[in-house]
């Protein structure tokens, strides 16, 4: 008995020390591209049967002061387990970096996507689940859709698909501080939160090279449009979209809000979920994130891994009934649709399909549902 007692002890201790286990054993390395060096942070051992967790963080922002918050927290403990992670920033993003030189031509968002295969093949990745925030979603997306081999998903936080207007980018290039604070936070938390809007003003200009932000934000300011295309039962297949299962979250403050349904109305609905978060600003990660890992666990669920995590319930919106797939162990790419075709349960869907709005697991987040016209809509 007491042999017992040590060892939960010793494993709970361990546990809880875990976040600074696993960064005292990051892979701190600049991997060559065609279009200039990028940091990469590999955390965590690679395991063969299962993808990486690949993050790349929004405008004025590093992996640090993006997902800290977000990697830190003990509810996430149980997904970096399981799962290697690998940070990656923009050219000159990292902390502390030195100016770029005057001559080296900042790559555009499309090429930013393009560095990604290269970084795979550096650290020997077989596939990842993207995680971005902003301009990284964009890249994410943008890699997801040219490379579908290599991408399992997507959690993709303040998505914008469209380009800028030419009134934001006169804007951006007025006051690129204040653009960067205004992506970032809602309007609501730049009037009354303070001490946020302090803190993530000390992270740009202290922690981060100006000058290099900037060139990246004029990169994003003029990004194109990603060209996505809802599929259309009994119409065009075989539009540009998404491949992979996206989820999709954004604050319901976030600035990003219109920009993240207009996304999801793009994206094929058997594939993706929209979490809008209530009482939450710009960024979902750092605001609340036991919500967001409890609902990327779940995400993860329905790639086929993580069947044992625990979570809680949360509300879902969805247009019709809804539908709850439950996947154990890793996957080949078929046999998760085969498994998607036989074993997606429903949920009372007869008593649910006059009501707009009802309470179930947020298991809905690992939903295909085969039958419905709008992707699933999650509130919480």
């Amino acid at each position: 008995v007491q042999f017992h007692k040590r060892l939960q002890v010793a494993n709970s201790t361990l546990f809880m020390h875990l976040p600074q286990l696993t960064q005292a054993l990051a892979a701190d390395e600049y991997v060559e591209t065609q279009f200039g060096d990028v940091h990469c942070v590999m955390m965590g051992t690679v395991k063969a049967n299962r993808p990486v967790i690949l993050t790349f963080p929004d405008v004025g922002l590093n992996h640090k002061s993006c997902f800290e918050t977000l990697f830190n927290h003990e509810d996430m403990h149980e997904i970096v387990r399981h799962f290697a992670v690998c940070h990656v920033e923009a050219p000159g993003q990292q902390e502390g970096a030195k100016t770029l030189p005057a001559a080296y031509p900042y790559p555009s968002m499309e090429q930013l996507s393009e560095v990604l295969p290269g970084v795979l093949k550096h650290f020997g990745l077989r596939s990842v689940i993207g995680l971005g925030v902003g301009a990284g979603a964009y890249i994410l997306a943008r890699f997801a859709l040219n490379y579908p081999d290599l991408v399992d998903g997507v959690v993709l936080i303040n998505i914008n698909p469209n380009s800028e207007s030419l009134m934001d980018t006169v804007t951006s290039k007025v006051c690129r501080a204040h653009k960067i604070l205004a992506n970032l936070l809602g309007k609501e938390e730049l009037q009354t939160n303070q001490d946020l809007v302090a803190t993530y003003r000390h992270y740009i200009t202290a922690t981060m090279n100006e000058a290099n932000v900037s060139q990246f934000l004029r990169s994003y300011s003029n990004r194109s449009a990603l060209e996505v295309e809802r599929p259309v039962p009994e119409g065009n297949i075989n539009v540009r979209t998404l491949k992979c299962s996206s989820l999709l979250v954004v604050g319901d403050n976030s600035p990003a809000v219109e920009a993240v349904v207009d996304c999801n109305s793009k994206l094929n609905p058997t594939k993706t979920t929209l979490l809008k978060m209530a009482d939450c600003g710009g960024l979902p990660q750092v605001d609340q994130p036991a919500k967001v890992i409890e609902a990327l666990k779940y995400f993860i669920q329905g790639l086929g891994y993580l069947s044992s995590a625990s979570m809680t319930r949360l509300r879902s919106r969805t247009a019709s009934g809804s539908s709850t797939a439950s996947f154990d162990g890793p996957r080949s790419r078929a046999h998760t649709d085969e498994l998607q075709r036989g074993r997606i349960h429903s949920h009372g869907a007869e008593e649910k399909r006059g009501r707009a709005r009802t309470d179930i697991s947020m298991e809905s987040v690992s939903t295909v549902n085969q039958s419905v016209s709008k992707s699933t809509e999650v509130a919480c």
